[in-house]
């Protein structure tokens, strides 16, 4: 069986493609989200720019080239990587996209040295923990305030 999509690192030109991505993909919980939390989590035009010029950004492209999936990682400090802004496209979820990047992620993280990866999700995003928690996430007990809504975080040992 041939993968219906290929990954690989975001270049400027996919901007508009993420931006579509994490709306799709963030677009179902916005409710439960606080606008705050809501507009740093599918960014902006701008933020998206920050986040491609400090962090590594990941895409999953279906075969005409459309951004159907994304997530970015960053070494934090010897040893440590943390990946943010996992999306899936919602006409793509159960697909095998986010177990791809997230292996994109963590390999690349691990080329660079790290050996645990961290991540912050939110308390509306019960599919999400359960994907992660499969993969070898755990609850690392530290929470922290996410623009007015809880954010939790999650711990992962790479192994070689």
């Amino acid at each position: 069986m041939t993968r219906e999509f290929s990954i690989r690192r975001a270049v400027a030109g996919d901007a508009t493609g993420i931006l579509r991505c994490l709306r799709s993909a963030f677009e179902p919980y916005r409710s439960s989200y606080t606008p705050a939390a809501y507009q740093d989590t599918v960014l902006t035009e701008e933020t998206l720019e920050k986040r491609m010029n400090s962090m590594a950004v990941f895409v999953a492209l279906d075969r005409p080239g459309d951004v159907v999936g994304t997530i970015a990682c960053r070494v934090v400090s010897p040893g440590y990587g943390h990946l943010r802004g996992m999306a899936v496209r919602n006409d793509w979820q159960g697909k095998g996209v986010a177990q791809e990047l997230l292996h994109a992620a963590e390999a690349d993280l691990a080329e660079r040295g790290c050996t645990r990866v961290t991540l912050n999700t939110t308390d509306p995003l019960k599919r999400a923990v359960h994907f992660y928690e499969r993969n070898g996430y755990y609850g690392s007990g530290e929470s922290k305030n996410f623009f007015g809504m809880p954010l939790f975080g999650y711990e992962k040992v790479l192994t070689k």
